[in-house]
């Protein structure tokens, strides 16, 4: 049951990202700033102290999850970076924009957000800490998935009622995939595995994502106070529980 509860959560912040990125834009960047830190504070505070553990307890090979660290952050850069290089190539043409291209990036938001809802619900089957923490994570990067599906669909020239559409699908699949991973069990040496590439994928999306953006146009010390609030908060709360 907790991970539909925190799916459904995940669900919410990406529906208030995406609807707060139709009617505010000038606060954003301290959001981001401080989910950055989130997402750090997760992989470093709780996230490695558990692969640690699992390679102790049951005598796993430390490399095994490190390079499923580094393909999770590979993965996830090139597949952005292709999206990036082919946005370049249409703008090299006045007014060369397709609708089209929007869909097919909010879809691949969607697909992303699907694994989200994986991620919790194989988190929990860690234990409860790691499920807990790994929620926080996905709720807060969610926010900003919101954010950027409705601003793809909007630089693509797509209508607000049909980014609404999207961002609504969007916002629905973490549930599903939650669900799914109430229908089966996986192996320990997956699940070190899983939270390797997961690593990777979080400080991908907080490093070369969500800060960079953040600061592209509003950097200050306010927003750096932010970043090391949110990586301070999540410590405290892997300490606690």
């Amino acid at each position: 049951m907790q991970p539909i509860i925190f799916s459904i959560a995940t669900f919410l912040s990406i529906l208030f990202g995406g609807l707060l990125a139709i009617k505010f834009k000038s606060k954003l960047h301290l959001i981001m700033g401080f989910t950055a830190g989130v997402l750090l504070g997760v992989v470093s505070f709780e996230i490695f102290p558990e692969i640690i553990e699992q390679i102790k307890t049951n005598d796993f090979e430390p490399i095994e999850p490190m390079i499923a660290l580094v393909a999770g952050f590979l993965l996830f850069h090139i597949l952005e970076k292709a999206i990036l290089i082919h946005h370049a190539h249409e703008n090299e043409y006045a007014e060369h924009k397709h609708p089209h291209v929007g869909i097919a990036s909010a879809l691949a938001l969607t697909g992303h957000s699907f694994m989200d809802g994986v991620g919790i619900g194989l988190g929990f089957q860690v234990n409860a800490a790691v499920g807990l923490l790994i929620a926080i994570a996905v709720i807060s990067h969610s926010f900003t998935d919101g954010m950027n599906t409705v601003s793809l669909m909007f630089n693509h020239n797509n209508s607000l009622k049909k980014s609404k559409i999207f961002l609504l699908l969007h916002a629905v699949t973490p549930i599903f995939g939650a669900l799914s991973t109430l229908f089966f069990k996986v192996p320990p040496r997956f699940l070190i595995l899983y939270l390797g590439f997961f690593a990777g994928f979080l400080l991908y999306i907080g490093a070369s994502d969500i800060l960079p953006e953040a600061h592209s146009k509003h950097s200050s010390f306010k927003l750096i106070g932010l970043t090391l609030l949110g990586t301070l908060f999540i410590f405290i709360i892997s300490r606690l529980s």
